[in-house]
């Protein structure tokens, strides 16, 4: 029944119900409902005496019926049903019939409260951009900074947050702190998760080592901010040759943003024998696991928290906000894609890499051994 909920779409939109959106309208029908005997019981002794109440003891578990999470099961279809039916009513609803408003919603037994509730779109307002943004820099520059520190150089900027909003705001954005840290989310276990297989790679200062392209891609996804609002950015890179082999911009950060960057790289590219990335949901979803093993493709995951495991694509993250994103301060996901798709072309063909013996990414990839490698003299002469 979780499932339905996120299934479910209204019939005059592509709007998806979750429990965000059906929240006004599931607090109406439970404050209608004999919750205290039911709470009593499921309400811990300490909790009761400190005098909660049984609507302030369900009103938090709403938000997880999504999830899966633990609820009353006596009450959760009563409430799903109640909200379904209660959304399609709303979508009935005319304004400019002949009837008032009231009377209508009064025939459909539909409190106002439930017809104007609007969802609160996350991150969405000038302030939530401008931290955003500056977690995003932050983070750049000190990739591993926890939320802790994170929070008091905010401070020190003059935005005063706390830990739990820092923790969702690079939740939503994506990024996390590169290095090992208790577990404190719960994997879905609904997708399988992958051991690293990187370790073998690994030489006697714990580098990992891979000694030919094509043997292991890895890829992942960044936050991208932009003049207003943000974009996501997938990428596979190859860890051999540092070469950028396929990327994409989006307004969400979804499993078809990752199979279509996979797609695309796939299909100009030799396949990797290992592809390493993180063990987010977009990477553990089904879609994305079927075209690695059609491909025969062996599945490796960064252990949960290490994101330094996936450390060539985090290292081009910061090398492409640093010389192309923060400089262009780019105005929108149009310009924002053609900037970035020029610097990734000079970056794979023009750009001299540390790591690869002052290579650029196309000559070590392709070995010099046809026309797609950089002629520094060529480019040189274009430029006089």
């Amino acid at each position: 029944m979780t499932q339905t909920i996120l299934n479910f779409k209204l019939e005059s939109t592509n709007e998806k119900l979750t429990p965000r959106t059906g929240v006004a309208i599931l607090g109406e029908y439970l404050k209608g409902m004999n919750l205290e005997k039911l709470c009593n019981t499921n309400l811990p002794k300490a909790k009761r005496d400190n005098g909660y109440s049984a609507f302030e003891f369900i009103f938090p578990f709403i938000l997880m019926l999504h999830s899966g999470g633990r609820f009353l099961d006596d009450i959760r279809e009563i409430m799903i049903d109640k909200a379904l039916t209660t959304l399609l009513k709303i979508k009935k609803i005319d304004t400019k019939h002949k009837l008032s408003l009231n009377k209508q919603l009064k025939l459909l037994d539909i409190s106002k409260t439930a017809h104007y509730y609007e969802p609160i779109v996350p991150f969405s307002s000038d302030e939530d951009i401008k931290l955003l943004n500056t977690i995003d820099i932050i983070h750049t520059k000190h990739p591993y900074y926890g939320t802790r520190r994170i929070v008091k150089l905010l401070a020190r900027v003059g935005i005063n947050v706390g830990r739990k909003l820092v923790k969702t705001a690079m939740k939503h954005m994506g990024i996390r702190a590169l290095y090992p840290k208790v577990r404190t989310t719960v994997a879905n276990k609904e997708h399988k998760k992958y051991p690293y297989l990187l370790k073998e790679f690994k030489n006697d200062k714990n580098q990992v080592i891979i000694d030919t392209p094509n043997k292991v891609w890895s890829t992942d996804i960044t936050y991208i901010r932009l003049e207003k609002g943000f974009v996501y950015l997938a990428a596979i890179i190859d860890w051999n040759t540092k070469k950028v082999l396929s990327w994409k911009l989006s307004n969400s950060m979804d499993v078809s943003l990752t199979t279509s960057v996979l797609k695309e790289a796939l299909s100009c590219y030799p396949k990797p024998k290992i592809l390493n990335t993180d063990q987010g949901s977009q990477y553990t979803a089904n879609e994305h696991i079927k075209i690695l093993v059609d491909n025969e493709i062996a599945i490796s995951m960064d252990a949960k928290g290490r994101s330094i495991d996936n450390i060539v694509i985090e290292r081009f993250w910061r090398t492409l906000k640093y010389e192309d994103v923060y400089p262009a301060s780019y105005k929108d996901i149009k310009e924002a894609r053609k900037g970035i798709d020029e610097y990734i072309n000079i970056y794979n063909k023009e750009r001299l890499h540390s790591a690869i013996d002052y290579l650029t990414p196309d000559e070590a990839y392709y070995s010099c051994t046809n026309s797609k490698c950089y002629n520094p003299q060529k480019v040189l002469l274009e430029v006089a």
